[in-house]
């Protein structure tokens, strides 16, 4: 018993790892104030609710990266670019593989429809920022309130939404969304663009 916890302790502690340097290779001199991560049965696990958690431990290493960042420096677009393709890329091929089939089911639908309406909030949000000067006093402001807002949604999906999706799929089902979120994940990945809109708040 206690081999399997230091076992998937491990595991976890390796998937964050590999998170963490995947963002960080964009800019190496830059410290990365991660913190503390929400608690999740996930991480590192070798399914797709594992591979999920790993993109949302690189962006909330990005995030804490940008962070560090000042005014309309070359590290702040760049790590921006990333942060904004990788989501985009991320949270269209989660609503492909993951979310369209949990929709199906009427005990989970109402947790994919939540989870698809917050990424259509974010992907407004991020528009929105791309658009604005990363050089003015409210960029930051703007960014820390995407933050707030991304940081919940992901630990929201961790804790309460992947653990309502898993007990409603079949392990075939699981497996076959992993390999589709694969798939659609380079490929929206090749495809995605940081589209530039001011958002206009009603």
């Amino acid at each position: 018993m206690q081999n399997n916890i230091a076992s998937l302790s491990k595991a976890a502690s390796e998937s964050k790892q590999k998170a963490v340097l995947s963002a960080s290779i964009l800019a190496p001199q830059l410290p990365i104030r991660l913190g503390s991560t929400p608690k999740t049965s996930f991480r590192g696990h070798a399914d797709i609710f594992g591979r999920l958690v790993e993109d949302h431990d690189k962006h909330r290493a990005l995030i804490a990266m940008i962070g560090e960042t000042s005014g309309a420096s070359e590290e702040r677009k760049k790590l921006f670019k990333e942060l904004v393709r990788d989501i985009k890329a991320h949270a269209a091929a989660e609503e492909q593989a993951l979310w369209s089939t949990v929709m199906r089911n009427p005990k989970t639908t109402d947790q994919a429809r939540h989870a698809v309406s917050e990424h259509k909030e974010l992907d407004d949000m991020l528009a929105d920022l791309a658009a604005r000067d990363m050089a003015s006093s409210g960029w930051l402001r703007r960014f820390n309130q995407m933050k707030e807002e991304y940081l919940h949604h992901i630990k929201e999906e961790e804790q309460e939404q992947f653990l309502a999706a898993q007990k409603n799929l079949t392990d075939p089902e699981i497996s076959e969304i992993l390999r589709l979120f694969r798939v659609r994940k380079q490929t929206e990945k090749a495809a995605a663009e940081v589209e530039k809109k001011i958002r206009i708040k009603k």
